[in-house]
C-alpha cells in the first residue's frame, strides 16, 4: 500500500480513519471507559493511570479487572491514594492482572499519595520534565519520582524507561487520555501544561504493523527508536496532533486487521 499512497493521499487516508473511530462508540470497547465513569480532575488521572498500568492482553480482561480494581478502591481512586491506611491497603493484596499482583497494586497506591502530597500530583511530574517535542525523558523521571521511595524492586517493571528504549506504550497511551483534547468526548484534555504536540504514539503490536505497512515505520522492533521514527513520521502528517492518529493505526489493526 505504501507504494501507491503519495503523502498527502496517505494523510487524507488517515485522517478519515481518525474521523472514523474517534468518537464516543469508541468508548465501549476501550479501557479508556473505566476514568469516563469519573468526574474529578483525581479521579480521572488515578483512574486513567492505574487502568493503562494494566492494559495489556486481552481487552475484555483489562476493563473487567480495571473495574474491580476501582470497587476495590472504594469507587474513589484520589480520596483513597491520599486517605488510606494501612488496613485499607489489605484488601488489595488478591488483586492479580497479568504479572501485576496485590503487592505491585499497593506499591503504586503508596507511590501516588506520595507524588500527590510532595509534587503537584501526576500531571505536575509529567510536565515538570516534558521536552519542547517530546514527553520521553519526561516518563524516565516520572518512574524515578515514582520510585524515590521505599519499594519493592519487582513492581518497577511495571513503569517502563523510555531512556532504557522502551516504547513506553501504556504511558503513552495514558498521556494521550489526560493532554489531548479531541473535541469528540473521547480522550479527555484534562492536563493542560502539556500539549498534544509533545505526544508519542502508543506503539504496540497493532499500530506498529499497520505502519509498517503504511510506509511510515521500517525499524522491525517495537521500542523507542521505532517510537522516535513513527512519531517523526506522525508529524509530518499533523505537528499539533500527531497522535490522533493512534486512532487510525489501532482502527486498521484491532477492528479492520488491515
Amino acid at each position: 500500500m505504501n507504494k501507491t499512497l503519495n503523502a498527502s493521499e496517505l494523510k487524507e487516508f488517515l485522517d478519515s480513519k481518525v474521523e472514523q473511530y474517534n468518537n464516543p462508540k469508541f468508548i465501549e470497547s476501550d479501557p479508556i471507559q473505566i476514568p469516563h465513569t469519573f468526574s474529578q480532575k483525581e479521579d480521572i488521572e488515578i483512574s486513567g493511570f492505574l487502568t493503562a498500568t494494566i492494559a495489556w492482553g486481552n481487552r475484555k480482561s483489562i476493563i473487567n479487572n480495571a473495574n474491580k480494581l476501582m470497587e476495590l478502591l472504594d469507587n474513589s481512586p484520589y480520596d483513597f491514594v491520599v486517605n488510606h491506611t494501612e488496613t485499607d491497603l489489605e484488601k488489595l493484596l488478591p488483586f492479580v492482572h497479568r504479572t501485576f499482583n496485590g503487592l505491585d497494586c499497593i506499591q503504586f497506591i503508596k507511590s501516588m499519595q506520595h507524588i500527590y502530597k510532595h509534587y503537584e500530583g501526576l500531571e505536575g511530574v509529567f510536565a515538570k520534565y516534558a521536552e519542547e517535542n517530546s514527553v520521553q525523558t519526561s516518563i524516565s523521571k516520572f518512574k524515578s519520582t515514582f520510585f524515590e521511595i521505599d519499594h519493592l524492586k519487582r513492581t518497577q517493571k511495571h513503569i517502563s524507561d523510555p531512556l532504557k528504549n522502551s516504547a513506553a506504550k501504556r504511558i503513552n497511551m495514558f498521556l494521550r487520555w489526560m493532554v489531548r483534547d479531541d473535541n469528540a468526548g473521547v480522550d479527555f484534555g484534562i492536563w493542560k501544561t502539556i500539549n498534544s504536540s509533545q505526544l508519542s504514539c502508543p506503539l504496540d503490536v497493532h499500530s506498529g504493523n499497520v505502519a509498517r505497512k503504511l510506509g511510515i515505520l521500517t525499524r522491525k522492533q517495537n521500542d523507542a527508536k521505532a517510537l522516535l521514527e513513527l512519531d517523526t513520521s506522525l508529524r509530518k502528517l499533523d505537528s499539533t496532533d500527531p497522535v490522533k492518529y493512534d486512532f487510525a493505526l489501532f482502527g486498521l489493526g484491532v477492528f479492520e486487521g488491515f
